[in-house]
Order: C-alpha cells, then structure tokens, then sequence
C-alpha cells in the first residue's frame, strides 16, 4: 500500500515538474523570441591566448565566465574562442582560467554590438586588454547539473561544512542509509576521488580519504561513466575536487564558526555540541611568482540518535584539517603546485543506532597526510605537458570500550565489540599526461595521452571476541567463536596508459574516442577499456545538443580485499535450552576462482535544448551493468566449510533523468526527477568487513542495493533578495531505502530488501547577509546566516526494527529532527 501511494506521488510529482518545465519553457520562449525581435541585446564574443618569445598561441579548454547582470559559462574551444551571443546591457566581468592561469577584463555591453574580447593567460590576478568588434556568434548549449561551484558550495545549507555532503545537490547522487554519499547507483567503494586530479581514495579499502577545509575547495564535480580514457579505477562514477588557486596579488584573511555549539538535551544545556572553528590565509610569497594558501580547522562534533536516552545518544566526532598549498608562476608558460594535507580525527561510537548502544559500538581513530606536486608546461601551439605526483598514508584503528562478551539481543546490543582492527597503508602515484596542439585532417583533432604508475602497500591485523545471538525467550541460541589472527603484509605495483582523440569534423559534430590499459600486480592482469562519445548540435543555432557514449571500466582491487585469507576462521555453533551446542559448524576464509578487477560497461544518451538563454532542460538516460564484483558468502561443503570470497557478484543501473535550470537576474533555479532503478548482488564484502564488522554472514542473495531510490524529485535555488540577502533553499523527496526482514538468528526471511523505509522528505536553507565592522580606518568584511534543516519537521527515520519475532517489526527510529546552525565569517 505505502508503495503504491509513493507511485501515486511519484507521477504526481514528475507530472508538477514537467508542467513547470513547460511553463518554465513557454515563458522562456516567448522571452526570446522577444529578445530576437528586440535589438536590444548585445553579445560577447572572444579567443584566450598565451605569449612568450615564439608569439600568441591559443589555448583551447579554458573555463570562461561572464559575471553582470547575469551569468554566463563557457569553455575554449580547439581553436581557443568562446561566445556568449545574447546579453544584456550592462557592465560585465569576463574571466578565463587555466591551471594556475588566470585573465580578467570588464566589458560594457551595448545594445545592437558585439564585444570582441582577447584574454590573454597571465599569472593570477594579471588583467587582460579589449577590443571591439562587431561579428555574429553562436552559442554551445551547457548544463552544468554535474558540478557544485564556489558560489554554490558558501551558499547551500551544508550540516557538515563538508564540501562532499554538497553533492547529493546533484540529480543521481544520494546519501545512503548508512550515511556514505553514493553516486549514480554505485557503491561508495566503486567510485573514483580526484583532488586536483590526484588520487585520494583509501589504498586498504578503496573509500574516499581525504578531508580538505571547505574554504580552500574551488568546485566539486561528479562525472558520471567518464569517456574520458584519463578516468580509470572505478567502475561507477567520480567526483573530482579542485582547490582554489592562491592569490598573487594581496593577503585575504577568513574566520569562520568562533562560537561553539550547544548541546541542548530536554531543554537543558548539557555541554557542547559541536565547535567548527576556521581560519584561511593566503597570499603572495614573492609577487606574481610565488604564492601560499595555508587553511587550519579544528571540529569537534557530537550528531545525535534521537531515539536513545538524551545523555546516551550522541557519537562525537574530533579531528583537525590543516591544508598548505604553494602556487608557483616559474616562466609564462610553466606552472606549478605543491600542497600538504594532514587530517587526523577520531570518532566514538562509531556505528551508533537505535538498537547498538554506545557501550557496544567501536571507536574509530584515523591518521594520514598526503604530499602532492603538479607542474604545467605549455609548448609550442597549445601543447599541455602535465607532471603530477602524490604520496598518501592513510592509517586507521577501531577499538572496543570494554572486553564483555558481545551480545545480540532482541531489541538491543550489550557487551563490547566483538572487533579490533589495526591498519597501515600508504599509496605513491606518478602521472604524466600530454596534451597535443590541435592537428588538422578532416576537420580539428585534440590528441591527448598519458602514463600513471602507482605503488601502494598494506599492513594490518584484525582481532575478533566471541558473539552470542538470544532469541525471543531471552536465551542463548547461537554462538561465534574465532580463531588466531595473522598480520597482513600486501604490496601493489599498477601501471596505467592511456591515449584519446577528441575529433571534430564537422562544426556541429565531435567525436570522442579513447582506449585505456590497466594492469597491476594482484590480479597479474592487463585490461583494455575502449571508449567513445559524439556530441551533436540538431539546430544551427546550436542550441539543442545530442549527446551519447559508451565506454568499459575496470576497478582497482582494495588491499584488504587479498588479505581476507588472513583473518580468523569462525565457528558457528547453534545452542540449545540447556545452552550446550547442538550443532557446529566450522568456516575457513577463503577465495574462490582467484581475484579479477571488477567491470563495468555503460552507456548514455541525453538531450538538450537552450530554450532561451537562460533556460536550460536536459533529458536523459543512462545504463551500467557491473560484473566480477566482490562478494562473500558462507557455503557448507562435506569436506571443509567456508566464508568465501569471490568475483560472482553484478549489479546494474538505469537512470532516466530530466532536469532543468534558469537563470534570471542573477538568481538561479535548478529543479530535476530522477527515476532509477540500482539492483545487483547484496552481499558486498565491504558490508560486512568495513570499519563496522558484522558478526553474522548470510547467504548471497540479489535485490534492490540498500541506497536504492527509484523516484526523486530534487530542487533548489539561489536568491538575492532585498536587504542584501541571499537565500537558498533545497527541497530533496525521493523513495525510501529498502530494507530485509530477518528471524531471530539474523538469518534473512523471504525476499531481500522488499519493504522500505517512509518516504524522505526535507525542505532546508540558508540565509546570508553580509556587513562591515570598523576596525581603526578600515572595515572588516563579514557574513551572519542561519541554516535550517528539515524545515517542516517531516518523518525522516534512520532505524527500523528489522527482527521477525520482535513485537516491534517494522516500527521506524532515530527521526532526524529540525535543526538550527548559525554561521559567522570574518574576512578582511
């Protein structure tokens, strides 16, 4: 019944959003046919170029905005140019960016005339000059759904100030139940993390590592099956971070968050809830040459569960993100970047929910830093020569509080956690990557090759004490017991080639087309993934894009994944009234048919169409089936039982998506449903040998993955409203998460993950305004907001009794309430 009254919604909902886009779209239209007939509009046309001794060279790739009355992006071309044909009178900022380059100008926009801009790439802050022309343009048709910019990332509601958490703004990302962002249907230990192209996920056990100061990061990107040949190690997605450049010209100073949090329980102030202090410098070394970014941030958090007692109910979070970055101006054609991050935290209760107490939960305590250097070379006529490398240590440990035996009971857990875990890991990668000048022949070629080769090692050991299981009558049932454990030492050697050609033949058609190999020294085996993608323009204007591709991938294989050999066999035994065991069983830890690189293959197709310029309405699908996964699985022989490894387990995606954005005098809407389907095999290594070990295996089943969401509908907006605030808001419904119905032994009953949690649904935003302080014969900068969460107090659970035989089956906890943050930014 609950589920046919979320389809109820659900085509209700895609039935509000299409009618808003056809609204939204007869609006648009009729807005430009106006302002075709209206000769009041100008455009902005223009090249970016570099000079040294040999003369101008054009630089194709460039990022270019246009900021005024309102805003506009773009990317160079292969011949370097960019266009924006219908704008605005008005006085404009037109700025281009390329590694550690940068050229700003300002333009005045006339009615009935074209500006003809030449950017010429400098150190950061070097202005460029203008010149004027009158020329008729066309422009490309862009969305940018996929990428969460600065603007964005000090505007949205974020509960964390983690620049992460921002990406389920993105249509197919979501926040799964057990709180890791997933992205287009893959698990989080499938997808790719790229800071500053480097890699930065976990060598142990392939998660995302690495946490940055949310003031120093540029813009977040997700890239769904990226065709791009220089993407590997994944098998779902990527998300790509880039930090911001240092400014050359003068020191700019930030605070953030100085006064702490209460920790308000029953309407009384039981200490702090959570302190995030932040502070950022940077500035020039030595001018136009050298120049440092430094961010420090201190953050003690306690998140609550709400469904247990008020002074018990809290898991707190403590670490400390430092991040220097040094930008280097060495030549007008060479550019470089060095950065250090450190980023020790612990977290207690690690795993806390309504049914595991925090007595029974483990502590969490990570260590890591990672060294990274990146030089750009230019050559000759547009020829990019990139060096990169990275070192990454990443070490973490999960303790217990107590050594009583670890109990399972009906309605909740009691005793220590049965797990310890000690890891040691560290990974060094070395990149080299050649992009050519564009070639000429039958049409415009843009060559690109590359080399990465990566090492990275492990050690570690786990530890297990005895678990009991009661059942309903408050007795023993069952009983694990485990062995000796043995430390694990693994080491990976990987190598990866890679070459594409981005190739445009026609001025309204490009191909894209690559190959990537991948080898590594686990597996012993070499992989080639082929990729292709087209781009299309259907109209002449170009305003309506036809856009496809599809590609195959092969994943990286996490080190603790061969080290499973090393962990301790178990022993089931099942007890009875007296508490003797009745039956045992005995499971060794083993691989089966040796270890493969998990694939995948996809594919996309989407539509596009610029209504008017500023209204954008993307439709799409997409599909990716994955195979060789990892899973475990417990299987009885005659000879000898096993918990087994293997690469039997697959998955599959399908995403049909329509979204939609419009800018108008500067405010921003962005609005999309999603309906998707992610099924595949459910019992994922990771699920039960993660931070939080499980005690119990069940047998290998297939089902609706755990962040499965088959309707969403997702919007959210930035406003400049009066009084010189800024508001935005983030509406986000989608389907509940699935989840499994088990008997008294934890043994799963009837079909996986048929039932669901309620639907989610939260309304949250932030509102800002800036002022100035005094300060002697200068003012300070500064901005007060505050962000609300779950606005209107809607049911969100996190917890469900999942138990058969419990009186209490299917009843939801842990609602996550309204909430209220203030923010405080001192700058100057």
């Amino acid at each position: 019944m609950h589920n046919d009254r979320f389809s109820t919604l659900a085509s209700f909902v895609a039935a509000q959003l299409i009618l808003f886009l056809l609204v939204v779209a007869t609006i648009a239209a009729n807005a430009e046919s106006q302002s075709q007939s209206n000769p009041n509009t100008g455009a902005v046309n223009g090249s970016v170029i570099i000079v040294d001794a040999a003369g101008p060279s054009y630089v194709p790739g460039a990022n270019v905005r246009l900021s005024g009355t309102t805003e506009f992006e773009a990317q160079t071309d292969n011949e370097g140019k960019f266009k924006f044909p219908t704008v605005l009178p008005g006085t404009y900022s037109v700025t281009a960016q390329f590694p550690s380059l940068e050229a700003k100008s300002t333009v005045v926009v006339e009615p009935g005339k074209t500006i003809e801009v030449v950017l010429q790439l400098s150190p950061a802050e070097v202005k460029s000059t203008v010149n004027v022309t009158a020329t008729e343009e066309q422009v490309q048709t862009s969305s940018s759904t996929g990428t969460i910019t600065e603007k964005t990332i000090t505007n949205a509601p974020n509960a964390n100030d983690r620049a992460e958490t921002l990406l389920p703004l993105i249509p197919g990302v979501v926040r799964g139940p057990d709180g890791r962002i997933n992205m287009k249907g893959a698990r989080n230990t499938q997808s790719g993390a790229l800071v500053n192209s480097a890699n930065v996920t976990d060598p142990a056990t392939g998660s995302p590592g690495l946490d940055l100061p949310i003031d120093v990061v540029s813009s977040v990107q997700v890239i769904s099956n990226p065709y791009d040949p220089q993407y590997g190690k994944l098998t779902g997605a990527v998300s790509t971070v880039e930090t911001k450049t240092s400014n050359f010209e003068k020191f700019h100073f930030s605070i953030q968050n100085i006064a702490p949090r209460m920790r308000v329980r029953g309407g009384s102030v039981l200490g702090i809830g959570g302190a995030t202090p932040r502070v950022t410098v940077t500035g020039p070394v030595v001018k136009d040459r050298i120049a440092i970014t430094q961010s420090f941030e201190y953050r003690y958090i306690r998140t609550p569960v709400n469904s247990l007692p008020a002074t018990q109910r809290d898991t707190t979070f403590e670490g400390v993100n430092s991040y220097t970055q040094l930008d280097l101006n060495l030549s007008s054609k060479q550019t470089a970047t060095v950065s250090l991050a450190m980023y020790p935290q612990k977290l207690k209760y690690l795993g806390l929910n309504t049914f595991t107490p925090q007595s029974s939960t483990p502590d969490y305590h990570q260590r890591g830093y990672q060294l990274y250097g990146q030089h750009r070379y230019v050559l000759g006529e547009g020829g990019l020569l990139t060096s990169q490398f990275s070192y990454k240590t990443f070490d973490a440990d999960t303790t217990s509080h107590d050594s009583d035996p670890y109990r399972l009971l009906m309605e909740t857990t009691e005793g220590g956690f049965f797990n310890q875990q000690t890891r040691r890991s560290s990974r060094f990668d070395w990149d080299e990557m050649y992009q050519f000048a564009p070639q000429h022949l039958l049409g415009t070629h843009q060559l690109k090759t590359g080399l990465t080769y990566a090492y990275s090692k492990y050690d570690g050991i786990q530890t297990f004490q005895p678990v009991e299981i009661d059942g309903a009558s408050g007795v023993a049932i069952e009983r694990i017991t485990f062995g000796q454990s043995n430390w694990a030492r693994l080491h990976q050697h990987e190598t990866s080639w890679f070459a594409s050609d981005q190739w445009m033949p026609l001025s309204r058609l490009s191909f894209d087309f690559g190959l990537r190999f991948d080898s590594d020294t686990i597996t012993s085996s070499v992989h080639a993934a082929p990729r292709g993608g087209f781009q299309l323009a259907l109209t002449s204007d170009g305003k309506t894009m036809l856009k496809g591709g599809a590609g195959v991938f092969y994943d990286r294989v996490p080190l603790v994944i061969p080290a499973f050999t090393s962990l301790p066999d178990r022993t089931v035994s099942y007890l009875d009234a007296s508490g003797a065991a009745s039956e045992s069983i005995h499971y060794v830890n083993g691989i089966g048919g040796g270890l493969e690189n998990p694939r995948s293959t996809s594919w996309s197709l989407s539509i596009s169409r610029r209504v008017a310029e500023p209204f954008i309405v993307e439709v799409g699908y997409e599909h990716r089936t994955t195979s060789h996964d990892f899973v475990v699985s417990p299987v009885t022989r005659a000879e000898a039982s096993a918990i087994e490894l293997s690469n039997y387990g697959g998955q599959s995606y399908r995403e049909f998506r329509v979204v939609g954005r419009y800018t108008f005098h500067n405010q921003v809407v962005n609005a999309s449903y999603v309906r998707s389907r992610a099924y595949g095999n459910l019992n994922d290594f990771f699920q039960f040998f993660g931070n939080v070990t499980k005690p119990v295996v069940q047998p290998q089943a297939e089902g609706r993955l755990s962040f499965d969401a088959p309707n969403r509908f997702l919007t959210w907006g930035e406003f400049h409203v009066p009084w010189k605030l800024t508001v935005m808001p983030v509406f986000d419904v989608h389907t509940g998460f699935p989840y499994s119905v088990q008997d008294e032994y934890r043994d799963y009953v009837g079909p996986r993950n048929s039932r669901r949690y309620p639907r989610f649904s939260s309304f949250d935003a932030q509102v800002l305004r800036p002022f100035s302080i005094p300060f002697g014969d200068r003012h300070l900068r500064a901005k007060a907001g505050l962000s609300v969460f779950n606005v209107f107090g809607h049911f969100n659970p996190r917890d469900v009794q999942t138990i058969q035989t419990s009186s209490h089956l299917g009843e939801f906890y842990n609602d996550a309430w309204r909430e209220f943050r203030g923010k405080l930014v001192f700058e100057f």
